[in-house]
């Protein structure tokens, strides 16, 4: 059955005005002003009067299958269920392990990826965990990136940390080039998603392998750059001066920021104040890893879990609070993250792309409605369609 939305303000991520778009199967067939539903059969349509329809939201690092441990063995985070991901407008997920690459493996974050698409949404994955050696599926970063279909990178590698493997700069940059040359060989993104710490090196590393090495900023993607204003501010130099790519964290409590830390949406219109370019700018929410607390001296203090819901929370209040105007705001969650991870059919509204769309209500933008490859997952804002143990 088609689907046709009618009326709603479409932001593409950029404003096309109030359209109509029809929906054949898993993609999007047309977008014009008026489409009449008898062109279709047996059509299904959407209200989107007093709406926004947005493209879904792509979050580029979620621990789907649960992190932590870092408070010991109670403290495993659990796997993510569908709706923790679709109630929040996420479509696309990219899957990785973090701390534990022993009792979270890259077999299962695999399967559990699979699990998920056959749920309904997109995921792919990056290859390793924080620690080097790389941990990695066939035994070899290059032949997981050439040979898996689903993996898209490498991540997330711990720097400037003190859970980090502590690797010499040349060590990283050989897995940056390891990751690019796998990329290459097999037409995919090539990324290394990079966990910054709150060390004092902050950015040197990746500094070290744009400056000394042929590896361009776009195969590299710092996270948690929000952490602190000084590594906020490093990043701001980083991408002004080297055109390097920053991530911004959405999970941390608002009412609860670690000291000196910046909540992502204060962190984006600042970046752009100082004149980042907006596109080199992405959000993602750490979804499903663990949150932990040290002390000064690196002893653990307790965690939270991070939440995929909070990535539109943010772009929600960039937008209303903060004052980033909507396409911008949206490109840090569809068309920026779209392209840096080379996502064919994700991250905007046209013709042929994927029918990945959120509809928001017009002044409140709160969800409504959210449909991953045309199948409704969300309306009224409750789910829909929930996962197999849902």
């Amino acid at each position: 059955m088609l689907k046709l939305i009618k009326g709603a303000a479409v932001y593409a991520p950029e404003a096309l005005g109030v359209q109509d778009v029809l929906i054949a199967d898993s993609r999007i067939l047309k977008i014009a002003r008026d489409i009449p539903a008898a062109e279709a059969y047996e059509v299904e349509v959407l209200d989107g009067r007093g709406k926004l329809l947005f493209p879904g939201f792509i979050d580029n690092h979620v621990h789907i299958l649960g992190g932590g441990g870092e408070g010991s063995y109670r403290t495993r985070t659990p796997e993510i269920m569908l709706t923790d991901i679709t109630l929040g407008g996420v479509t696309t997920v990219i899957g990785c392990l973090g701390t534990d690459g022993t009792t979270r493996n890259m077999a299962s974050l695999l399967a559990k990826a699979r699990g998920l698409e056959e749920e309904g949404i997109s995921t792919y994955i990056y290859t390793g965990s924080y620690q080097v050696p790389v941990r990695t599926l066939t035994g070899s970063l290059v032949d997981d990136l050439i040979l898996i279909d689903k993996i898209v990178g490498c991540g997330e590698i711990a720097i400037s940390d003190h859970r980090s493997s502590q690797p010499a700069r040349e060590e990283f940059a050989r897995i940056v080039g390891d990751t690019r040359v796998g990329g290459i060989l097999s037409g995919k993104a090539g990324l290394v998603n990079i966990h910054m710490g709150d060390g004092l090196r902050m950015l040197s590393y990746l500094r070290y392998v744009i400056e000394e090495t042929e590896i361009p900023p776009s195969n590299m993607l710092p996270t948690h750059i929000n952490r602190s204003s000084r590594l906020l501010k490093d990043g701001i130099d980083y991408a002004k001066a080297l055109g390097g790519y920053v991530d911004l964290t959405t999970s941390s409590d608002p009412d609860f920021l670690e000291e000196d830390e910046v909540k992502a949406a204060t962190g984006l219109r600042l970046m752009l104040e100082q004149g980042v370019p907006g596109n080199q700018i992405t959000f993602s929410s750490d979804g499903q890893g663990s949150m932990p607390i040290f002390d000064h001296d690196g002893a653990f203090l307790g965690l939270g879990v991070g939440k995929v819901t909070s990535l539109y929370r943010e772009v929600r209040d960039a937008i209303l609070t903060e004052g980033v105007e909507i396409p911008q705001a949206l490109r840090t969650v569809t068309a920026n993250p779209a392209a840096l991870l080379k996502l064919k059919g994700k991250g905007r509204i046209a013709a042929g792309m994927d029918a990945d769309l959120v509809l928001v209500e017009e002044g409140t933008l709160t969800i409504h409605s959210v449909l991953a490859k045309g199948q409704l997952m969300v309306q009224k804002g409750a789910a829909v369609k929930k996962g197999t143990f849902e």
